[in-house]
């Protein structure tokens, strides 16, 4: 799987603490943290709240600028996450496969577009795992004719090929054996399954090793 990393340097400063007050209870969600004192009668409490010291790059964000970025190209958008302490996965497929080169193209792109001295981050682009879930319809076209492994949210499994896909799910033939009545050996028969994405917990293509 090919993937490029940035990793974001230390900008915080060392032995810096944190910035503290004490008010009267009113909006405690400031910057940084700070206990604040609530007085009921004779009763003190004491609250210790906590806000983000660096400002989170948004999810959307960064979604445009991938989108944008990849609209006139064969690869496309398939997943981005963005952890608490602004660490960045962005996951691109293609039809014949990802590139290393394509990854490290969008990623100076996205990089070209953030500004790290207001938002710090750790950015990181990859394709596709060829064995990780579909995320996207796309996806599901693109394995289309392939043997899969579909996990229902019943927790039922079947594996198949994927035999056709639209916006509201796709088709799986498989194959099984049954006994005819009156018959001595089990028969192989197929049959074509419809499957909404609303019920399916997981599609993974599925790799046979003869």
């Amino acid at each position: 799987m090919p993937t490029y990393s940035r990793y974001r340097p230390d900008k915080i400063e060392k032995n810096r603490s944190p910035k503290k007050t004490t008010k009267h209870f009113e909006n405690p969600f400031e910057n940084y943290i700070f206990a604040d004192v609530k007085k009921e009668g004779s009763r003190r409490h004491r609250f210790l709240f906590y806000s983000w010291l660096h400002h989170m790059i948004e999810k959307r964000l960064i979604t445009d600028l991938a989108e944008e970025y990849l609209k006139d190209s064969p690869d496309y958008l398939v997943d981005v996450i963005v952890g608490a302490d602004n660490t960045i996965t962005v996951e691109i497929d293609n039809d014949k496969g990802v590139d290393i080169e394509e990854c490290v193209s969008l990623s100076r792109h996205l990089e070209s577009k953030l500004d790290r001295d207001k938002e710090d981050f750790e950015l990181t682009v990859t394709s596709a795992g060829l064995t990780s879930p579909f995320k996207t319809q796309r996806q599901y076209k693109k394995f289309e004719g392939k043997e899969v492994e579909v996990l229902g949210k019943n927790g039922q499994k079947a594996t198949g090929f994927l035999k056709s896909s639209d916006a509201e799910g796709f088709t799986l033939t498989v194959t099984k054996k049954i006994k005819p009545e009156g018959a001595k050996r089990k028969t192989e028969i197929t049959e074509d399954l419809r499957f909404a994405f609303e019920e399916v917990k997981h599609t993974k293509y599925l790799i046979r090793f003869k």
